[in-house]
Formats: C-alpha cells, sequence, structure tokens
C-alpha cells in the first residue's frame, strides 16, 4: 500500500529541498525511478506534485552537472588541463 505523504507547503518544499545524491547517475536513477511512479498513474495527487517538484530538483542538478563536464570537455578540447570542481 502507498503511503500518503502531508500535502501542506512544508511536505512540497521538503520534496524539492531533499538532498541531492552524489553522483549524476545516482540522480538519474532517483529520477527514473520517479517518473515511472508518475507514469503508473496510482499516486495520490500530493505524492504526485512531491514526485514532480523531487523530479524538478533532479533534473536541475544533473543539467549543472552536464553543464560543468561540458565547460571541462571545452577546456581539453583547447588543449589546456584545468581541474574539474563539480557544485
Amino acid at each position: 500500500m502507498t503511503q500518503v505523504r502531508d500535502a501542506s507547503k512544508g511536505g512540497r518544499k521538503a520534496a524539492a529541498e531533499a538532498p541531492v545524491p552524489a553522483t549524476y547517475e545516482a540522480a538519474m536513477q532517483e529520477l527514473e525511478g520517479l517518473v515511472r511512479g508518475m507514469e503508473a498513474g496510482e499516486l495520490p495527487l500530493d505524492q504526485l506534485l512531491n514526485a514532480y517538484q523531487r523530479g524538478a530538483a533532479l533534473l536541475a542538478f544533473c543539467r549543472e552537472q552536464l553543464q560543468a563536464v561540458e565547460a571541462q570537455v571545452q577546456v581539453l578540447d583547447e588543449g589546456v588541463l584545468k581541474s574539474w570542481k563539480t557544485t
């Protein structure tokens, strides 16, 4: 049975502000799980909103990681190696 979460602002805020995974791959895995759950169509409305907000936060994290890697690749393409720092 699916557990119903609090639909208050605090519940939605917690979903979006939950710690991001340590890696891009972990974030993608969690995001894929959220999408599967949402596509199943069995989530109550409040959980659907929480999943959407968490997914948006994970997507933003993944985009930032990809942009950081893209910037590093551009540096490498220019023949200059600089250290890469994740955000």
